[in-house]
């Protein structure tokens, strides 16, 4: 315990680390019986607990090594020196270590090992995705006539991706659809619902049950209005428009909040009332969550996931979507890519049955080979081409080419002649231009303010413009943008600092808050009502507004800026995102690449071209076995009777 202790003092550890590893070795003492330990086992505690703060499910026995890279080597030698030549034979020997067939503090599994709960969570939803993914049973014919009339705009000779996404979606139980920004996700989930209406409806005589969710109120609210707008233009009746619902909330509302608790009202005991269920921005969902939302999905129910695989992971442990869409990766690696075969990334791989089945009802061959690579790859759907950044979109041609990892080739993009996308040197000089024209943007809704416009329109306003950053403190972090942002609009008039609420200050929740509706990553514009009293102003998932006493809200912060994080679900007309100048572990190529395509039509970034360049070489890999179980592994995950 000494070396962590010292480990401790120099922060490479949390005090709940060391805390837990104590836990650990008190456990291991009292259920042994002796009256030693070694030293191995509290600092294996210890680094599994790290992993998890760090996002990670588990730690695996050949990958403590990056963990251990920068701390001092007086420090890290005798840490290594313990660890080495630790066998799974060995560590099964602890009494607080076993293989999951008994219940202990810790799991070693398939060269991992887990704190118990994430091990259940992990086994559990592998095994759950595998019995989903079966083929439902389906008259071909009236789903290819179905196809046939919702995509009259096909191509001829051409594979529509999205139709290929609805007729997958549409023949298993459990489905995913990835695709980048403006690939037509939510045109693609409004002809899925119509098809399924439709289907459902004839078969069962009655209406089906449908929910929309997504992770956070604002993706919520974001799927709800473009949903609403693409069913105007389905080619369907009345009656089965009627049917199909528009209105998204949020995954903890559909789940049902326990006040102080951490479980929900909806579990395997008491599951959801619906027969279809449909989340969007998947790659925000956590290893808890999906375990939750798999737990309490009926037995006849269909979940269909909807995300960009390429975007960041969720900021809590587990990659869900990039483990599950993870065809092209290494054994046990979280799988993250473009979807699209090429020399270092294969494509995926139907096998025979799927596409003799896409073949029908799509009425095109579609490519693959071989016999397929897991059963989960019938369940994947990917679209391919971007409607919003086609090939006269700078933005477009960015994203991708840092999604390819080639930093180099983005820096030369900004030398082009694209108008939507532009770089500025991170200098002195530079910091002060780009706090001006975001000021300018920002002046806008302040200038709608002043004239008592609505809170709706404020927010709308707010939105066509976003700083983002990587880190949270110093010039170029969260914090230090926050504050001066706030200091050049004071300058200029703009709102009135007088105390830590002002009129015009825009706030995000930043914990969830169940009685009032509020939930992290939520914002809100502070308004005067006639009196002079402020209000928070939301925008409910639902797209009602609501206005909260400043007092009454839980734990906020200023929102001028916020992290690349914070923005996932979210979409604005023009984005500012500044990189710093010292490398930071947090910089990789899924934190730029969500950045980038956060902006709808103008992108600006301020960073060194170095900074630009080594984050896009940098890819982000949590340690899990999910992946694994999903794809070498299938059929022989360990699933919890």
């Amino acid at each position: 315990m000494q070396l962590l202790q010292q480990l401790r003092q120099q922060q490479l550890v949390r005090p709940l680390d060391v805390q837990f590893a104590r836990f650990i070795r008190d456990e291991e003492l009292s259920i042994s019986g002796q009256a030693e330990v070694s030293d191995a086992l509290p600092l294996l505690a210890a680094l599994v607990s790290l992993q998890l703060g760090r996002g990670e499910v588990c730690l695996p026995l050949n990958g403590w090594g990056p963990l251990m890279e920068n701390w001092p080597t007086v420090l890290r030698k005798p840490a290594e020196q313990l660890l080495q030549g630790l066998s799974e034979s060995a560590l099964i020997g602890f009494s607080v270590i076993t293989d999951g067939q008994q219940e202990a503090p810790l799991v070693l599994s398939n060269g991992r090992l887990y704190l118990y709960r994430y091990w259940l969570y992990e086994t559990e939803v592998a095994g759950r995705i595998q019995q989903l993914t079966a083929p439902i049973s389906l008259n071909r014919d009236s789903i290819k006539a179905g196809l046939r009339r919702l995509f009259v705009d096909k191509q001829a000779g051409e594979i529509d991706w999205q139709q290929v996404a609805v007729a997958i979606a549409i023949s298993r139980r459990f489905s995913v659809i990835s695709g980048g920004p403006g690939t037509g996700k939510t045109t693609t989930v409004a002809r899925l619902l119509a098809l399924y209406t439709e289907s459902f409806s004839q078969q069962m005589q009655r209406a089906p049950l449908i929910k929309l969710a997504a992770p956070t109120g604002k993706a919520a609210a974001r799927l709800s209005e473009s949903l609403a707008s693409a069913q105007e233009a389905l080619p369907v009746s009345d009656a089965i428009r009627a049917m199909i619902p528009n209105q998204a909330v949020t995954l903890h509302r559909l789940l049902g909040p326990r006040p102080d608790s951490k479980n929900f009202r909806h579990n395997a005991e008491n599951p959801l009332h619906l027969d279809l269920l449909v989340v969007d921005e998947a790659s925000m969902i956590d290893l808890p969550m999906i375990y939750r939302l798999l737990a309490a999905l009926p037995p006849q129910a269909q979940l269909i996931m909807i995300g960009d695989r390429d975007q960041l992971a969720s900021v809590e442990a587990g990659s869900v979507l990039g483990d599950i869409c993870a065809w092209d990766s290494q054994e046990g690696a979280s799988g993250q890519g473009s979807g699209e075969a090429s020399e270092e990334r294969p494509g995926l791989c139907y096998s025979p049955e799927q596409l003799d089945y896409l073949q029908q009802v799509c009425e095109l061959p579609v490519p693959a080979s071989g016999p397929g690579d897991s059963p989960v790859a019938d369940a994947l759907a990917l679209l391919r081409r971007s409607y919003r950044f086609n090939e006269n979109s700078g933005i477009g041609h960015l994203a991708r080419a840092v999604n390819r990892g080639d930093g180099l080739g983005a820096m030369q993009l900004f030398d082009q002649s694209w108008r939507d996308i532009r770089f500025m040197a991170l200098s002195d000089v530079g910091y002060g231009e780009m706090v001006s024209e975001v000021c300018e943007g920002y002046a806008v809704y302040l200038k709608y303010l002043r004239q008592g416009s609505e809170p709706s329109l404020l927010l709308k306003a707010f939105n066509q413009i976003q700083l983002l950053a990587v880190v949270r403190q110093g010039a170029y972090g969260v914090d230090g943008l926050n504050q001066a942002v706030e200091e050049r609009l004071q300058r200029q008039g703009l709102i009135n600092l007088s105390g830590n609420w002002y009129i015009g200050r825009p706030v995000m929740i930043t914990r969830n808050d169940y009685q009032l509706g509020l939930y992290n990553g939520d914002i809100g514009i502070t308004v005067a009502d006639a009196d002079g009293r402020l209000r928070v102003w939301f925008e409910l998932s639902d797209g009602e507004m609501k206005g909260v006493l400043p007092g009454r809200l839980p734990e906020h912060e200023t929102v001028y800026a916020m992290t690349v994080h914070k923005s996932q679900g979210s979409e604005f007309d023009q984005v500012v995102m500044i990189l710093p100048a010292e490398d930071t572990p947090l910089l990789t190529r899924e934190l730029i690449y969500t950045g980038i395509t956060r902006a709808r039509s103008k992108f600006t970034l301020q960073a060194t071209p170095q900074a630009l360049i080594r984050g896009s070489r940098r890819r982000t890999e949590r340690a899990s076995g999910l992946s694994w179980r999903l794809w070498h592994a299938a059929g022989t995950s360990e699933v919890i009777s």
